[in-house]
């Protein structure tokens, strides 16, 4: 008798009794020939082939010495900047020692300064103890850098009854630097002097800047172009020489015009027009709202104008000022 067909679409399963290793397969045979299932013996003993991967390699942490490394140089990184700026910060607080050992210390100018910032501000606070240091302030006058000796005048405006403040604030009204002779003048104000007057009336005019020799501009900023004082402007190449000279700004302010980088200059030609900055602008009609007279009106109402360079307290304070002039010249 022949044995029971199975049908082609049916499906084929391993026993339940089969162990799990037991290899089960269907032999099929060409259309209308018999299917059967078969355990091979010869597959019996054979596990099934499965794929095969490599263990998953450690990943390879960081040792006690880098993971130091690393997070002192990251620490570096943050501290360097903020210890430059502390030491470099005039508001940081100073002792009675420090303060004296930096108004002497001729080395380092920006000690010099920051002692006088602190200084200034004790003044203002009335603090007695500040006065030891007068004399030191009008030494300080004198002092060769144009930085010190413009903080100098404006602080010994602080106090009108310092011996020998009144004097020196006078003779720094023939300074070589403007911004020097401007704040000399300021200062003088508080003294109930009006001498600085026509150096006030200056703080508001443009500077301009001419070519000391002969020679090329190499190098030039740009019109617009906000400056501090002492900033860079122009790079001129003296004619014969090969080495540039840097013309910088005397007053911070913008840039309102600048030769452009190639032309020929001769000496004394004009090479830019700074205008004023805000806050010079602003200190100079203050002082002129109470000294000020109709002759100082034509360097007064340009800051009156509703443009973008003049801000608002600006313009209000020239508008200001040139009531109290017309109302005293009445």
């Amino acid at each position: 008798m022949d044995s029971p067909r199975l049908s082609r679409e049916a499906a084929i399963e391993c026993s339940p009794q089969r162990k799990p290793w037991v290899y089960c397969a269907a032999i099929k045979s060409p259309v209308g020939a018999q299917e059967t299932v078969l355990d091979s013996p010869e597959l019996m003993s054979v596990e099934p082939d499965l794929p095969t991967s490599a263990p998953p390699k450690p990943k390879r942490s960081m040792s006690r010495t880098q993971k130091i490394l690393f997070f002192t140089t990251g620490w570096l990184i943050v501290l360097m900047p903020f210890l430059f700026w502390w030491n470099t910060w005039f508001g940081r607080h100073l002792s009675d020692q420090q303060m004296t050992e930096y108004l002497h210390d001729e080395k380092k100018p920006r000690h010099i300064q920051h002692a006088l910032v602190q200084l200034g501000d004790r003044m203002s606070h009335s603090d007695a103890n500040a006065k030891q240091w007068y004399p030191d302030l009008v030494r300080q006058s004198t002092n060769p850098v144009e930085e010190v000796r413009n903080t100098d005048a404006w602080v010994m405006g602080q106090d009108t009854s310092g011996p020998g403040f009144h004097d020196a604030l006078l003779k720094m009204l023939q300074d070589s630097s403007p911004m020097v002779r401007g704040n000399a003048a300021l200062s003088l104000i508080r003294f109930g002097d009006a001498t600085g007057r026509p150096q006030i009336v200056a703080l508001l005019q443009p500077a301009q800047i001419t070519a000391p020799s002969a020679g090329k501009i190499v190098d030039a900023d740009r019109a617009g172009t906000a400056i501090h004082q002492g900033g860079l402007i122009a790079k001129l190449s003296p004619s014969g020489s090969s080495t540039p000279v840097e013309i910088r700004s005397p007053i911070p302010g913008r840039i309102r015009s600048v030769v452009s980088t190639g032309a020929n200059l001769s000496t004394g030609a004009e090479v830019a027009v700074i205008d004023p900055g805000t806050d010079q602008a602003w200190e100079a009609l203050r002082a002129l709202y109470l000294v000020g007279q109709p002759e100082d009106l034509p360097a007064i109402r340009p800051y009156e104008r509703d443009v973008p360079d003049v801000s608002n307290d600006v313009r209000q304070q020239a508008q200001e000022t040139e009531k109290a002039i017309q109302t005293r010249s009445k």
